[in-house]
Parts: C-alpha cells; structure tokens; sequence
C-alpha cells in the first residue's frame, strides 16, 4: 500500500508509517497529494495526521484546486476548519479564479459558507468569468447563501 492508498482508506497506522519517507507532499498520477485524497474522502483521522505532519494545505491539484476547496465541494465542514485552523489560505483560487467559497455557494454548503465568511473570505471576489460567490449562490437559488453572504458585506 502506498502513502495515496493510506489516505484514501483512512488506513492510519500504514500512513504514519509512509508520513516517515518524506512523501506527505508527493502528487499522484492525477496530481493529487495524500491531503487532497484524504480530505476528498472525508478522512478525518488521515487529514489530522497529515496535517500534523506538516502537509502543505495549498498544494494544488491538476485541476488548480486545493484540499479546502474539494471540501467545500463535497460539503464537509468540520474538515474545512481543520484546514483552516492549519494554514489554509481561504481565498485561494484555482485555474478559473474559484474560490473555496464560490464551490461552497454553488453546491448549497451553507455551514461552509458560513465558515469562510468567518475566516475573511471574500463573496465579492470575481472568478475569470465575471462571477463571484454570491452570483452563483443566486444562480443555484441558494437564497440562504446568498443572505449569509450579503449579510457579511454589510458588517
């Protein structure tokens, strides 16, 4: 078992034993690093150890997005603030200029939403299309989105 399988089954004590080889930052064939993988997965346990041992949080993907935008994708908030709380930067922006919060808008994750907003993300920052998060919240509908957010300017 390598240190990607390790993450993506949450196979802990393998996973420590691979974190000793100096491969926490290795990318995978699709350009995935353990972190991703775990976080991906919802890992829990593999996301604490990795980030203990000191996994970069902003290591992009092929796809240009981090492990803090896949779990604003995917909608799991406890591991958003695990990254967070670890160094992840809240506004970084993959190949389109997405942001965690413009995938946590879109999908509907509304206690992400809320998360980010309380780490400094920016709901007016603009993607390559002209887009920012509260545009996507309006376009899925996500009307409680789309107050949080508006809710946040005006603080």
């Amino acid at each position: 078992m390598d240190i990607f399988e390790a993450a993506r089954t949450n196979n802990v004590t393998v996973l420590g034993d691979l974190l000793k080889d100096g491969q926490i930052n290795e990318k995978d064939a699709r350009g995935s690093t353990p972190l991703i993988l775990a976080t991906y997965y919802n890992n829990t346990a593999s996301v604490a150890a990795l980030l203990e041992a000191g996994a970069d949080t902003e290591i992009q993907d092929s796809m240009g997005n981090t492990a803090l935008m896949g779990v604003s994708f995917k909608g799991y908030t406890a591991l958003a603030e695990m990254l967070l709380e670890n160094g992840a930067v809240v506004d970084a922006e993959n190949g389109n200029g997405a942001t965690a919060l413009t995938f946590a808008a879109t999908f509907g994750h509304n206690d992400i939403i809320r998360v980010l907003l309380q780490h400094g993300a920016s709901p007016i920052k603009k993607d390559r299309f002209g887009k920012n998060p509260i545009d996507y919240a309006l376009l899925q509908e996500n009307a409680t989105g789309y107050e949080t957010m508006v809710a946040a300017i005006k603080r």
